[in-house]
């Protein structure tokens, strides 16, 4: 599986992603947050409808930029909304949870860190017969490349890490911080920061077909510049 990891549209579509599409195979792709800048709500749903019309498959959740009300259009778009849900593809096990852990911003879509440990435990339990797991998050997880601010501050869901510790999902694709662009690892999990999409940011992630010896799938990953 191929799969294009974008985050941060904040309200656009990088021009450059629709030659990207229209000359590459791609099998999903997978947008983890702030597809708006803190809305309308219906921007979500105008821009996953725009993207569906490459009849790619799209996997979306929302970010903390997101409004509220963006988890109605998510339900109503050509997008398949899996915050605080899980789903499979053949052998893959999808999850997800948008918004983030508490900012110094009020974001509109904020959740404490007992909140997002408890939900992502009820879907990573789902997900455990699953051959390869994947867990989309908007949130990095705490003190890893993917969560460094400029300042070298980790700023991540201590929450989301503590997750990925007990469950080992194969991959997790996550967003938020636009300057951690970043392929990093906790213990055999792959975490991938796409960056910024609104900046021509993207990774292309590919799940090789044929199980290794011990159990896993290969997975490689490629930062693009649209």
């Amino acid at each position: 599986m191929k799969i294009l990891a974008i985050s941060d549209l904040h309200g656009k579509i990088h021009p450059g992603l629709d030659n990207y599409l229209k000359n590459n195979k791609i099998d999903l792709i997978v947008i983890s947050g702030d597809i708006t800048h803190f809305g309308p709500p219906e921007l979500a749903q105008d821009l996953l409808d725009q993207m569906g019309s490459y009849n790619i498959p799209i996997i979306a959740i929302p970010g903390n930029c997101d409004p509220q009300g963006i988890l109605v259009c998510l339900e109503n778009c050509k997008a398949l909304n899996v915050h605080a849900k899980s789903l499979s593809l053949k052998n893959i096990g999808i999850c997800g949870f948008g918004g983030s852990n508490p900012t110094p911003f009020d974001t509109p879509i904020e959740f404490g860190e007992v909140e997002i440990y408890e939900e992502l435990d009820k879907l990573l339990l789902e997900m455990k017969d699953q051959d390869v797991k994947i867990l989309i998050t908007h949130a990095p997880p705490y003190n890893t490349q993917a969560d460094k601010l400029f300042t070298g501050e980790h700023v991540g869901s201590k929450s989301i890490r503590e997750i990925i510790e007990k469950y080992k999902p194969d991959l997790n694709i996550c967003g938020h911080i636009h300057e951690a662009q970043s392929v990093d690892t906790i213990l055999k999990t792959i975490v991938v920061n796409p960056g910024q999409l609104s900046d021509g940011s993207a990774c292309l992630i590919n799940i090789g077909d044929e199980e290794l010896e011990n159990g896993t799938y290969a997975i490689d990953s490629k930062f693009i510049k649209l």
